[in-house]
């Protein structure tokens, strides 16, 4: 018998987007349906969900100034209630994460790492902000910029990635400040843009926008420090185009792993070698679109929803657990200016 899945898009709010939206994923039927508008904010790009669906919580953008939206969750029906938005002056950040009363974002923008207090009225404002310096030999390395800030899976670190100065974080949180404890270098003009755990806690894969690889890293969760292991390209040697490498994610078997690609415009699957935790590319499948910003999977893991910018589109594709190979299914809908997709947890 098949489920019902409430998920959440995020959008920019540049043109037509009213904001935050969510949706339904049919798994009996493998449809996507029932879009409507959840919550009008300046745009909510990126989202997370607490863990007992209780809270969203989204970037959002005021004006000329950002920060962060919370919303309480009805996880019957998915209406969202505003809670709060805490913003501050200047640009909006583009990711966040929340464990218990902990929220960090990241802001490409203004190249900084931001912890914030969360209760059951929202968000406060922010208790420690964490400035990065430097920058790396690509055009758009001028400067930092913090492009993903989240848990580690142990919870005891907070671990960022700055695709201006080729460099991932590690940060604790003490007495409701940010310490930072390691740094690790990758390869210069890379451009680290977003980071999946393996589900052992022990290997991490990091996705770098400008050289479109997936770097395997071997992670300390004694110190939070990382390691390199291998670095994988994630679009085909011969593509010469522009490509912009956008979100990674991994199936909770740790056998597989995806990523976007902005320009190729598409999904590549990548099998996880179980004894090294190095990958192997198995295939690349187009994104049903332009511009696939984000994807995720259903919480069966059965289907994979990419999130098309460009196109303003969800497209479903079912998912083979055995092979990680996707096929693309005659479902989408169309939510403008597309960003993050969520779904709440079951």
């Amino acid at each position: 018998m098949g489920k019902k899945y409430i998920g959440y898009a995020g959008t920019y709010t540049r043109q037509s987007s009213e904001g935050i939206y969510c949706f339904i994923l049919d798994t009996e039927k493998g449809k996507l349906m029932n879009v409507e508008a959840a919550a009008k904010v300046g745009s909510p790009t990126y989202l997370t969900i607490s863990e007992e669906n209780r809270y969203l919580y989204s970037v959002a953008q005021q004006e000329k100034s950002g920060g962060v939206a919370a919303f309480s969750v009805d996880s019957e029906t998915g209406e969202l209630s505003l809670l709060n938005i805490e913003v501050q002056e200047g640009a909006s950040p583009c990711h966040l994460d929340v464990f218990q009363h902990e929220l960090v974002t990241g802001n490409y923008h203004e190249g900084t790492v931001e912890l914030y207090k969360t209760n059951g009225h929202g968000v406060e404002p922010a208790s420690s902000v964490s400035k990065h310096e430097g920058t790396g030999p690509h055009e758009r390395q001028e400067k930092p910029h913090v492009h993903y800030t989240a848990f580690t899976p142990d919870k005891k670190f907070v671990v960022v990635a700055d695709l201006g100065t080729d460099e991932v974080v590690t940060y604790k949180v003490e007495n409701e400040k940010l310490e930072k404890v390691n740094t690790l270098a990758v390869r210069a003009g890379s451009g680290p843009r977003h980071l999946a755990f393996h589900p052992n806690g022990k290997v991490a894969y990091l996705l770098t926008e400008l050289s479109s690889e997936v770097v395997v890293l071997n992670y300390n969760a004694e110190d939070g420090s990382f390691t390199e292991k291998q670095y994988i390209k994630a679009i085909p040697e011969e593509f010469t185009e522009t490509n912009d490498a956008s979100a990674i994610h991994i199936s909770s078997d740790g056998r597989f792993v995806y990523t976007g690609n902005r320009g190729h415009n598409s999904i590549t699957v990548f099998s996880v070698d179980t004894d090294t935790g190095e990958l192997s590319i198995v295939e690349q499948t187009s994104s049903g679109g332009e511009w696939p910003r984000d994807f995720v999977l259903d919480p069966s893991e059965s289907f994979l929803i990419a999130s098309n910018q460009h196109t303003g589109n969800l497209v479903l594709f079912a998912r083979d657990k055995e092979t990680g190979k996707l096929t693309k299914l005659n479902s989408e809908v169309e939510v403008p200016e597309v960003v993050c997709v969520k779904f709440l947890k079951y």
